[in-house]
């Protein structure tokens, strides 16, 4: 008589092995889970250095934040290269003479005209005066020239006066530095310049005329004298000065 069927033993044999190292290895998968998923004992998290800080941390700071101290820019200091600065130079003060200045001509004589003298100076001895018929002193020189010839200042000066004299005709005296006057007899009526004119050396001032009656027997010539200080000089040493 058959036995009754009986379940086979599935743990027997090399089935048995199986399923005993199957067991092992979920123990110990969970074994490993536990030790370094939970508990105190967990593996510090590689990332949590970027995790949120605590709210903890900030209880102690001022809730309107920290305040900001403004720093003023530093002035930039340029070091010291060595270089000497001289300090400016006192100038003396110097008195400036704003008078104005007028200018002058040069101190030259010249000759009023060339011709040969036909009338000497002479004031100390008396001489024959042929238009008079007399003898008499001539405080001046003549000087032989053509009527019209042109008659010049001798020096740099200012025509005192322009008249029409009795006796030497047109008259022209012009009145110079350091106390000199000089005349210039028998000239055209109308001579070049009048009374205030200031004249240079050599200017023209007239021309030879026949004008003056007290030399009316002379041939034509001009009349010139000079004085000194209101002295007589002999013409011939002042135009050779």
């Amino acid at each position: 008589m058959n036995k009754p069927n009986m379940p086979k033993t599935v743990l027997g044999g090399a089935g048995f092995y199986i399923v005993l190292l199957l067991s092992l290895a979920i123990v110990g998968a969970s074994g490993y889970a536990i030790l370094f998923h939970g508990g105190s004992t967990a593996r510090e998290d590689p990332d949590a250095s970027n995790a949120a800080p605590d709210a903890d941390l900030f209880d102690d700071l001022d809730p309107n934040g920290p305040s900001l101290e403004i720093l003023e820019p530093e002035t930039l200091k340029v070091p010291d290269q060595g270089v000497t600065v001289q300090a400016p130079v006192q100038m003396p003060s110097v008195e400036v003479d704003d008078t104005p200045v007028k200018p002058t001509a040069p101190s030259l004589i010249v000759w009023p005209l060339r011709g040969a003298v036909v009338s000497a100076f002479s004031v100390d001895a008396l001489s024959y005066d042929e238009t008079m018929g007399d003898w008499r002193t001539h405080a001046g020189v003549d000087l032989a020239a053509e009527v019209g010839t042109q008659v010049m200042a001798a020096s740099a000066g200012k025509v005192t006066s322009v008249e029409d004299n009795p006796l030497m005709g047109t008259t022209v005296v012009i009145e110079h530095d350091g106390g000199y006057v000089t005349t210039y007899a028998n000239l055209q009526t109308v001579p070049a310049v009048k009374a205030g004119d200031t004249v240079s050396a050599g200017q023209i001032i007239g021309a030879v005329g026949s004008t003056a009656i007290a030399e009316a027997a002379l041939p034509p010539h001009l009349h010139f004298a000079v004085e000194k200080d209101g002295d007589a000089v002999n013409p011939q040493t002042f135009l050779e000065d």
